[in-house]
């Protein structure tokens, strides 16, 4: 298993000087800075060029999260809008191969967060979700982009809520590099057991988010991480185990994370450098069964 942790457990906003993090998370010894995808269709060559270059010599893996905007959702009925998106998104392909970042995580099949103020169609949505990743699937492999459909909770999204719907969504569209993406923060609200979900998931599971109920790093909470790390082995697999914590209110991230108080009582960065790395050395553990010492 690779370890990497998102670039917004320390920012506010969903663009961010990426550059910045990626020396941060190696030194507190990650394999992997998660960034997000909004910006990067706008960087300049030199922009894409300089972030490629921080993040080799640092020995750092870039991946992408994505909470798709309304504008960019595939999963849309409006094939003018789905074109529009699909356009979009093959832009970001083209910076993505000039990072030689291989993986897109995120509710990619529809938009985040969902507007249920006027209801939603789970059934017509699910059909033409699974016709928009097909395209987008398709347009990703050229680029040898695998995307990874994130399991939302029912307050954030109605098409993917467990891994079940997940898995039999996947299979629909039948590509190989359109998999799944769990996040134990998601499985604790909607999963009846969370190991079990992992090893149903199986081999269909591409990318893997961490975090606690409560939005804190992995060992501030109660997650069943024991369990979770033999489920994991269970299926062998191999992929990113990435920390998706937000303990910080404000911003636009934390608007949209409903993070209404900081919750720890330090936000400090160096208190949340000290979190992290305390963090990686338990999930390693946890999820990988032996111990690391840095």
């Amino acid at each position: 298993m690779k370890h990497g942790i998102y670039y917004a457990y320390w920012a506010h906003e969903w663009a961010a000087d990426y550059e910045y993090y990626i020396p941060k998370v190696a030194s507190l010894g990650y394999d992997i800075l998660e960034i997000g995808a909004t910006p990067l269709v706008d960087y300049t060559d030199e922009q894409v060029l300089n972030l490629s270059e921080c993040a080799k010599r640092h020995n750092i893996e870039l991946t992408l999260g994505y909470g798709p905007q309304f504008v960019h959702n595939v999963g849309t009925t409006d094939l003018t809008a789905r074109a529009f998106a699909l356009e979009w998104y093959d832009k970001l392909f083209a910076v993505m191969q000039k990072l030689d970042a291989h993986q897109l995580g995120g509710a990619l099949y529809s938009y985040w967060p969902i507007d249920y103020s006027n209801g939603v169609d789970k059934k017509t949505d699910w059909v033409a979700s699974v016709a928009g990743i097909k395209e987008l699937g398709i347009i990703a492999a050229k680029y040898d982009v695998n995307l990874n459909l994130e399991v939302l909770n029912r307050f954030e999204n109605h098409i993917l809520n467990t891994a079940e719907e997940g898995l039999a969504f996947v299979k629909e569209v039948n590509l190989p590099n359109v998999k799944l993406l769990l996040d134990t923060f998601h499985m604790n609200i909607e999963e009846v057991s969370i190991a079990g979900a992992i090893r149903a998931t199986g081999s269909y599971l591409g990318h893997f988010h961490t975090g606690e109920c409560n939005r804190l790093v992995p060992g501030q909470g109660r997650m069943p991480w024991r369990e979770i790390g033999e489920a994991l082995r269970d299926i062998n697999f191999d992929g990113a185990c990435v920390q998706e914590p937000f303990p910080c209110e404000g911003g636009q991230v934390g608007a949209d994370i409903k993070i209404w108080r900081s919750l720890i009582p330090d936000t400090s960065e160096a208190q949340l450098d000290q979190d992290a790395k305390e963090s990686l050395i338990f999930q390693r553990y946890m999820l990988e069964g032996k111990s690391h010492k840095y």
